[in-house]
């Protein structure tokens, strides 16, 4: 499990689709009181593991630990 990677997510581009969070399944997410996914067990996403970031239909989620 990685310390120094995990998903972040902009809420100005979520549609709250929740596609990541029924994808992840590290319970990496919940779904917060807004609908939206929230990231609350960053410790738990798998190190350059992509996969919620390719399957949001709106580009939405980066990582932190990812090197530009």
């Amino acid at each position: 499990m990685a310390k120094n990677w995990y998903p972040i997510i902009d809420y100005s581009k979520c549609i709250g689709c929740l596609t990541c969070y029924n994808f992840c399944p590290h319970k990496v997410f919940e779904v917060g009181s807004d609908g939206k996914p929230v990231v609350v067990r960053p410790e738990n996403c798998i190190e350059l593991c992509r996969g919620c970031q390719r399957i949001c239909p709106v580009e939405a989620i980066t990582y932190f630990g990812e090197k530009k």
